[in-house]
Protein backbone atom coordinates (compact mmCIF):
# COMPACT_ATOMS: atom_id res chain seq x y z
CA UNK A 1 0.00 0.00 0.00
CA UNK A 2 1.48 3.31 -0.99
CA UNK A 3 0.42 6.47 1.23
CA UNK A 4 1.58 10.16 2.19
CA UNK A 5 3.54 10.02 5.67
CA UNK A 6 3.39 12.86 7.21
CA UNK A 7 4.93 13.36 11.16
CA UNK A 8 6.83 14.86 13.94
CA UNK A 9 8.97 13.44 16.44
CA UNK A 10 9.45 14.96 20.32
CA UNK A 11 11.97 14.08 23.02
CA UNK A 12 10.35 12.58 25.96
CA UNK A 13 11.84 12.93 29.69
CA UNK A 14 9.18 10.53 31.34
CA UNK A 15 7.17 8.59 29.11
CA UNK A 16 5.33 6.51 32.30
CA UNK A 17 3.89 9.78 32.91
CA UNK A 18 3.02 10.98 28.93
CA UNK A 19 1.02 7.24 28.38
CA UNK A 20 -1.17 8.23 32.23
CA UNK A 21 -2.96 11.34 30.48
CA UNK A 22 -3.29 9.48 26.68
CA UNK A 23 -6.95 8.13 27.70
CA UNK A 24 -8.21 11.19 29.28
CA UNK A 25 -7.39 12.79 25.81
CA UNK A 26 -9.50 10.08 23.78
CA UNK A 27 -6.43 7.72 22.90
CA UNK A 28 -6.31 3.84 23.39
CA UNK A 29 -2.88 1.50 23.70
CA UNK A 30 -3.27 -0.05 20.58
CA UNK A 31 -0.25 -2.41 20.73
CA UNK A 32 1.55 -2.42 23.82
CA UNK A 33 5.45 -1.90 24.22
CA UNK A 34 7.17 -4.18 22.16
CA UNK A 35 10.61 -4.43 20.75
CA UNK A 36 11.63 -3.80 16.94
CA UNK A 37 14.51 -4.48 14.66
CA UNK A 38 14.99 -2.41 11.24
CA UNK A 39 17.39 -3.00 9.11
CA UNK A 40 18.30 -0.27 5.79
CA UNK A 41 19.34 -2.02 2.68
CA UNK A 42 21.64 -0.45 -0.12
CA UNK A 43 23.59 -1.23 -3.03
CA UNK A 44 27.51 -1.14 -2.44
CA UNK A 45 27.56 2.58 -4.73
CA UNK A 46 24.87 3.61 -1.95
CA UNK A 47 22.53 4.37 -4.56
CA UNK A 48 19.56 4.94 -2.60
CA UNK A 49 20.99 7.22 -0.57
CA UNK A 50 22.09 9.19 -3.24
CA UNK A 51 18.38 9.14 -4.26
CA UNK A 52 17.38 10.17 -0.62
CA UNK A 53 15.34 6.69 -0.61
CA UNK A 54 15.46 4.40 1.95
CA UNK A 55 14.28 0.31 1.92
CA UNK A 56 13.71 -1.18 4.96
CA UNK A 57 13.14 -4.59 6.37
CA UNK A 58 11.44 -4.47 10.09
CA UNK A 59 10.63 -7.25 12.25
CA UNK A 60 8.06 -5.91 15.03
CA UNK A 61 7.32 -8.63 17.67
CA UNK A 62 6.65 -11.71 15.46
CA UNK A 63 5.45 -9.33 12.25
CA UNK A 64 7.85 -9.01 9.02
CA UNK A 65 7.25 -5.49 7.05
CA UNK A 66 8.68 -4.18 3.88
CA UNK A 67 9.48 -0.42 3.03
CA UNK A 68 9.84 1.93 0.69
CA UNK A 69 10.41 5.55 1.78
CA UNK A 70 11.12 8.45 -0.75
CA UNK A 71 10.27 12.21 -0.99
CA UNK A 72 7.25 13.73 -2.75
CA UNK A 73 7.95 15.02 -6.40
CA UNK A 74 6.16 18.34 -5.17
CA UNK A 75 7.90 18.26 -1.50
CA UNK A 76 7.49 21.65 0.64
CA UNK A 77 10.93 22.38 1.46
CA UNK A 78 9.82 24.90 4.04
CA UNK A 79 7.57 23.09 5.57
CA UNK A 80 7.88 21.69 9.36
CA UNK A 81 6.67 18.39 8.97
CA UNK A 82 8.26 15.11 7.35
CA UNK A 83 6.36 14.39 4.13
CA UNK A 84 7.60 11.02 3.07
CA UNK A 85 5.54 8.87 0.37
CA UNK A 86 5.42 5.60 1.64
CA UNK A 87 4.90 1.93 0.36
CA UNK A 88 4.50 -0.73 2.60
CA UNK A 89 3.60 -3.87 2.85
CA UNK A 90 3.76 -6.93 4.98
CA UNK A 91 6.45 -10.18 4.48
CA UNK A 92 5.93 -13.77 5.83
CA UNK A 93 9.21 -14.50 5.91
CA UNK A 94 12.36 -11.74 6.29
CA UNK A 95 15.12 -13.74 6.36
CA UNK A 96 13.92 -15.04 3.23
CA UNK A 97 13.84 -11.66 2.04
CA UNK A 98 17.13 -10.56 3.04
CA UNK A 99 18.80 -14.11 1.26
CA UNK A 100 16.72 -12.34 -2.24
CA UNK A 101 17.88 -8.50 -1.20
CA UNK A 102 21.26 -10.03 -1.65
CA UNK A 103 21.24 -11.76 -4.29
CA UNK A 104 20.25 -9.00 -5.70
CA UNK A 105 22.83 -6.58 -4.54
CA UNK A 106 21.32 -4.97 -1.58
CA UNK A 107 22.99 -5.30 1.89
CA UNK A 108 22.49 -4.17 5.30
CA UNK A 109 23.58 -0.59 5.42
CA UNK A 110 22.48 0.26 9.11
CA UNK A 111 20.35 -1.42 11.76
CA UNK A 112 18.35 0.75 14.69
CA UNK A 113 16.07 -1.04 17.55
CA UNK A 114 13.76 0.51 19.97
CA UNK A 115 10.86 -0.55 22.19
CA UNK A 116 7.49 0.64 20.10
CA UNK A 117 4.24 1.42 22.19
CA UNK A 118 1.51 2.24 20.28
CA UNK A 119 -1.41 4.89 20.76
CA UNK A 120 -4.62 5.68 18.22
CA UNK A 121 -7.14 8.12 19.08
CA UNK A 122 -10.77 6.80 20.39
CA UNK A 123 -12.42 7.22 17.29
CA UNK A 124 -13.19 4.71 14.65
CA UNK A 125 -11.39 5.82 11.55
CA UNK A 126 -9.26 7.95 12.92
CA UNK A 127 -6.00 8.78 10.50
CA UNK A 128 -4.13 9.68 13.55
CA UNK A 129 -1.18 7.59 15.24
CA UNK A 130 0.89 8.46 18.28
CA UNK A 131 3.66 5.96 19.17
CA UNK A 132 6.63 5.99 22.07
CA UNK A 133 10.25 4.56 20.68
CA UNK A 134 12.32 3.28 23.42
CA UNK A 135 15.83 3.90 21.53
CA UNK A 136 19.28 3.38 23.16
CA UNK A 137 19.52 6.82 23.32
CA UNK A 138 16.67 8.07 24.50
CA UNK A 139 12.80 8.32 24.20
CA UNK A 140 10.84 9.70 21.31
CA UNK A 141 7.40 10.09 20.74
CA UNK A 142 6.19 10.14 16.94
CA UNK A 143 3.22 11.81 15.96
CA UNK A 144 1.85 11.07 12.38
CA UNK A 145 -1.53 12.00 10.64
CA UNK A 146 -2.59 15.23 9.53
CA UNK A 147 -0.87 18.30 10.18
CA UNK A 148 -3.84 20.24 12.30
CA UNK A 149 -4.13 17.01 14.56
CA UNK A 150 -0.64 16.71 14.90
CA UNK A 151 -0.45 20.77 16.01
CA UNK A 152 -3.86 19.56 18.54
CA UNK A 153 -2.31 16.89 20.17
CA UNK A 154 1.35 18.95 20.51
CA UNK A 155 -0.94 21.25 22.48
CA UNK A 156 -3.41 19.28 24.28
CA UNK A 157 0.35 17.05 25.29
CA UNK A 158 1.44 21.00 26.10
CA UNK A 159 4.80 19.83 23.88
CA UNK A 160 7.01 22.71 22.81
CA UNK A 161 7.25 23.07 19.15
CA UNK A 162 9.79 24.12 19.31
CA UNK A 163 11.71 20.62 20.68
CA UNK A 164 10.13 18.80 17.09
CA UNK A 165 12.32 17.42 14.28
CA UNK A 166 11.63 15.56 11.28
CA UNK A 167 15.41 13.84 11.73
CA UNK A 168 14.99 9.74 10.92
CA UNK A 169 16.53 7.51 13.61
CA UNK A 170 19.45 7.42 11.68
CA UNK A 171 20.44 11.16 11.58
CA UNK A 172 19.67 11.50 15.11
CA UNK A 173 22.50 9.21 15.52
CA UNK A 174 24.70 10.20 13.67
CA UNK A 175 23.98 13.70 16.00
CA UNK A 176 24.63 11.01 19.32
CA UNK A 177 27.86 9.95 17.52
CA UNK A 178 29.53 13.63 17.09
CA UNK A 179 28.50 14.62 20.68
CA UNK A 180 29.61 11.11 22.24
CA UNK A 181 32.69 10.39 19.67
CA UNK A 182 31.33 6.78 20.12
CA UNK A 183 32.76 3.96 17.60
CA UNK A 184 28.96 2.64 17.49
CA UNK A 185 27.76 1.90 13.77
CA UNK A 186 24.54 0.77 14.44
CA UNK A 187 21.64 1.74 16.73
CA UNK A 188 21.57 -1.10 18.94
CA UNK A 189 21.18 -1.76 22.37
CA UNK A 190 24.07 -4.36 22.35
CA UNK A 191 26.69 -1.77 20.59
CA UNK A 192 25.26 1.29 22.56
CA UNK A 193 26.19 -0.28 26.05
CA UNK A 194 29.40 -1.98 24.42
CA UNK A 195 30.42 1.64 23.23
CA UNK A 196 29.34 3.35 26.46
CA UNK A 197 32.28 4.32 28.92
CA UNK A 198 31.20 2.98 32.65
CA UNK A 199 31.40 5.29 35.17
CA UNK A 200 34.19 5.65 37.20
Amino acid sequence: MQSAEIELKFPILDSDALQTRLPALHFRLETPRTFESNTLYDTLARSLRTAAQILRLRQYGPLWTLTHKRHPDDEDLTSRYKVRIETETRVEDGAALEEIFLQLGYGPVFRYEKYRTEWSPDEPGHPGHLVIDETPIGIWGELEGPTHWIDETLAALAIDPATCTTESYGKLFLAWKRRTASPAENLTFAEIEASTPIPA
